[in-house]
């Protein structure tokens, strides 16, 4: 089969690979339909992931038809059509029974991790009864690759760690796709204001028609000052992190009121000097969280009922033999005005 192989910082090929197989019971084998490109997996090149190595295929998200099932398979059978978590959940350890799916001790995230990934024709998924999720009959499935990580992503670092309430003034920094998924999701809680803050004017106005109610390019503007202004000189009550650089997480701590939340989602690759001498007295609380993928279910009523619309997301859409050009475009989207792109098996 063709996958997209990672071979160390900086280098990946498209290449063929043999075609997986079940190797336990609980296993599912996905022949992919569509698969995505996640900021994550720009992170990894960067090597900024040390647990990825060299020979693994990459990708943890997509959507799929099982060919495949374990003996022990009892939620799914070959045909159907299902959403890939970029969670494997075994549903059964100590971590999983707390809610903390992402720490299980027997998965978590490890596909295009630990594991190959779904950037391939094919993917062998572990505990696929708790890692898959059926796609409903009239579903758009462009939209259901958005759940398998962005949207649930945005949504439980973002938003519930951030403890968005109505009448909240809600500053979220990076307009990236990750950035856009807390800004839709945001909105279930009837925010008074939302601040977008990222320096690519294009993706500035992509967050005003999706809900955004005040933005600042920091490339250009004193974000600082501009959004102590815009608040009369409070600070916003949430400040979701989501870029993953020092700078964007010391704004966080230069903007946010007093009994307020930091919602850190960005994938951090350097250390982030963190100013308690300024915030010890401030009642602030600040949170860290990777994706435990526990509200998918939820967001998957709430995409098919068509009061989230995630499909608004994605800009660019390739084969999958052409993977190389999509992130090379998915890389460069100061350029191509690239946000969440597409890759489809046909």
């Amino acid at each position: 089969m063709k996958a997209l192989v990672y071979h160390g910082p900086g280098k990946k090929l498209l290449e063929d690979m043999p075609k997986p197989t079940l190797r336990e019971a609980s296993d599912a084998l996905v022949r992919i339909t569509k698969t995505s490109i996640c900021g994550t997996d720009l992170h990894i090149l960067k090597g900024d992931v040390p647990t990825v190595r060299a020979g693994r295929i990459l990708g943890h998200e997509g959507i799929g038809v099982i060919e495949e099932v374990g003996e022990a398979v009892t939620r799914f059978q070959p045909g159907d059509r299902v959403i890939i978590s970029c969670i494997t959940a075994c549903a059964k350890c100590e971590n999983c029974r707390r809610g903390i799916c992402s720490h299980c001790e027997q998965g978590g995230w490890i596909l295009g991790n630990t594991i190959d990934g779904t950037q391939a024709e094919f993917a062998r998924i572990p505990w696929a009864d708790t890692s898959l999720h059926h796609i409903p009959v009239d579903a758009n499935e462009e939209a259901m690759v958005m759940l398998s990580d962005i949207l649930p992503t945005g949504y439980e670092c973002g938003v519930l760690n951030g403890c968005v309430k109505p009448g909240d003034t809600v500053a979220i920094i990076g307009a990236g796709p990750v950035g856009m998924a807390a800004l839709l999701t945001a909105q279930l809680y009837a925010p008074g204001d939302i601040i977008m803050i990222d320096q690519d004017d294009y993706r500035l106005d992509v967050s005003k028609k999706l809900g955004a109610t005040r933005l600042i390019n920091n490339g250009r503007d004193q974000a600082v000052e501009k959004t102590l202004a815009m608040t009369l000189g409070r600070g916003v009550d949430v400040a979701i992190e989501a870029v993953g650089l020092p700078v964007t997480f010391e704004l966080c701590q230069s903007i946010i009121a007093t009994g307020g939340h930091i919602a850190n989602v960005g994938v951090h690759g350097e250390s982030v000097p963190l100013h308690l001498e300024a915030l010890w007295s401030q009642n602030i609380t600040i949170t860290t969280r990777l994706v435990d993928a526990v509200t998918t279910s939820l967001l998957l009523k709430t995409v098919s009922s068509g009061r989230l619309q995630p499909r608004q997301l994605i800009t660019h859409r390739f084969p999958l033999n052409e993977v190389m050009s999509a992130y090379d475009t998915f890389g460069n989207a100061a350029k191509t005005h690239a946000l969440k792109v597409i890759l489809t098996n046909e």
